[in-house]
């Protein structure tokens, strides 16, 4: 991937493929089998075909697919490493196996999680289209949440000082920001990855070191279609979003939202991205 994962749209459609599609399909059924558990329930696909889950039981079995020569790394060992690492103080679904194996030229991992009965906020999609109401219970879940996630120490780094100085002035219109604070994040921190009441946090391929802000800056900016819902985030979390720390790492996320964006995705949120960017550097952003 050469853009950071946390701001790519999903595609969450089945490979186009039938070729693909039947792979994918013998593989998840074949990991199921190791695992001793029985799919059922409807296919969730992931990122253009990459990944395919579906309930087993008490349990979500998902498997990952890459190249054999492009497998492992850190978006690989995302879950794994998250559920060692991250304290159990984070709502997430337990992990409760990992099997790795190569078919010719192709790499695959499955992971079994514990079924989150709770649905996510948005599904198929990481933005909101109308505002929701969420109990105050919520807000503080996920303010406590990410208050301690960010204490965790890891090297895992999720979002890059390179990303900053080759695109914010192609996106932005602005010279490149120094990241000088860091914290420890989700890195794809929207509505498709937050669960209703109770919250929990689902999706750890990328967690990480992130800049201040940039989680919070990225969840904003997809609630901006539904303005009551994004005045709520900047209430509860203007102690990191109205600070120069939040507004740096705001910046890069909707610097590469922009860049999602130019090739298409969430075109009605382009404007109000591009609006929300010139707001916080007074400079119009570039137009495709």
């Amino acid at each position: 991937m050469t853009v950071e994962r946390a701001v790519r749209e999903a595609v969450f459609v089945a490979p186009a493929e039938r070729e693909e599609r039947d792979r994918m399909r013998r593989a998840h059924a074949a990991a199921a089998k190791q695992l001793q558990v029985s799919a059922s329930g409807p296919e969730v696909w992931g990122w253009q075909g990459r990944t395919l889950g579906r309930r087993a039981g008490d349990c979500w079995l998902r498997i990952v697919s890459a190249e054999a020569d492009k497998a492992g790394g850190r978006l690989w060992e995302g879950t794994a490493t998250a559920d060692t690492h991250v304290p159990r103080s984070v709502p997430r679904p337990r992990l409760r196996g990992v099997l790795d194996w190569t078919a010719p030229d192709v790499a695959y991992r499955a992971e079994l999680t514990e079924y989150v009965s709770v649905p996510p906020v948005t599904s198929g999609t990481p933005a909101l289209d109308q505002d929701i109401a969420l109990p105050d219970s919520w807000w503080s879940e996920l303010k406590s949440a990410l208050g301690a996630l960010a204490m965790v120490p890891t090297d895992r780094e999720s979002v890059r000082q390179n990303w900053v100085d080759r695109n914010f002035d192609r996106f932005l219109g602005i010279g490149p920001v120094r990241i000088r604070e860091t914290t420890t994040g989700h890195a794809d921190l929207h509505w498709a990855n937050l669960t209703r009441a109770p919250l929990v946090l689902l999706d750890w391929e990328n967690w990480g070191r992130l800049p201040v802000g940039y989680d919070l800056g990225l969840l904003h900016a997809y609630s901006l279609a539904a303005p009551a819902t994004a005045a709520r985030i900047r209430h509860e979390f203007a102690h990191v979003l109205d600070t120069d720390a939040g507004r740096t790492g705001e910046l890069i996320a909707l610097g590469q939202l922009l860049q999602a964006c130019s090739r298409g995705v969430h075109p009605h949120l382009a404007p109000l991205i591009a609006r929300r960017a010139e707001h916080l550097t007074g400079i119009p952003v570039p137009t495709p």
